[in-house]
C-alpha cells in the first residue's frame, strides 16, 4: 500500500506543478504495478532505465543534425563566439559531472529517493525544470567529493 500512495502523492504533485514528465512517469509506472506487469518489468526499468533515457535525449539532440538544421557550416560559425566556446566548455563538463551521477545512482541507488524529492520540489515550488536525476546526482557526487577532502572521510 506504501508504494502506492507515494506514487499517487507523487501525481497529485506532478497535476500541481503542471509537470508532464512526472505525470507521465507516475501513470506509466501505476499502468504497470496494476496490470500486473511490474514484476516483470520494473526490475529492467530500474537497472537499464537510465540508460534509455539518456540514448533518447542523445536522439532528440541529434536530431537537428539528422534533419540539417545543423551541419558543419553553423558548427563552424558558432566557434567563432566565445559564448559558443562556453558553451561548448559547459557541455564537456555537464556530460562529465554526469557521467560521475550514473556512478553515483548504480553504486547508491537510495540517493534517488532524494534527487526526485528534490526535483519535485524545485518545480513545484520554484518553477524549477526537471532534468532528472543523472545531472543532480553527478553534482550531488562532486559535492561529496569535496566535502570528504575537508572532512577527511
Amino acid at each position: 500500500m506504501g508504494p502506492l500512495l507515494f506514487l499517487l502523492g507523487l501525481l497529485v504533485i506532478g497535476l500541481l506543478a503542471k509537470n508532464q514528465s512526472l505525470i507521465v512517469a507516475v501513470a506509466f509506472l501505476l499502468v504497470l504495478k496494476f496490470t500486473g506487469l511490474g514484476d516483470k518489468w520494473f526490475p529492467a526499468i530500474q537497472q537499464k532505465g537510465i540508460n534509455w533515457g539518456v540514448t533518447i535525449i542523445t536522439i532528440a539532440v541529434l536530431v537537428p543534425i539528422a534533419s540539417g538544421e545543423i551541419g558543419f557550416k553553423q558548427l563552424t560559425d558558432s566557434l567563432r563566439s566565445y559564448y559558443a566556446w562556453v558553451a561548448l566548455l559547459s557541455g564537456i563538463f555537464v556530460a562529465v559531472i554526469a557521467s560521475k551521477g550514473l556512478h553515483l545512482l548504480q553504486n547508491d541507488p537510495h540517493i534517488t529517493a532524494a534527487l526526485v524529492f528534490g526535483t519535485i520540489l524545485a518545480v513545484a515550488l520554484f518553477q524549477g525544470v526537471a532534468v532528472g536525476p543523472l545531472i543532480g546526482a553527478g553534482i550531488a557526487y562532486m559535492a561529496m567529493k569535496v566535502v570528504g577532502m575537508f572532512s577527511g572521510l
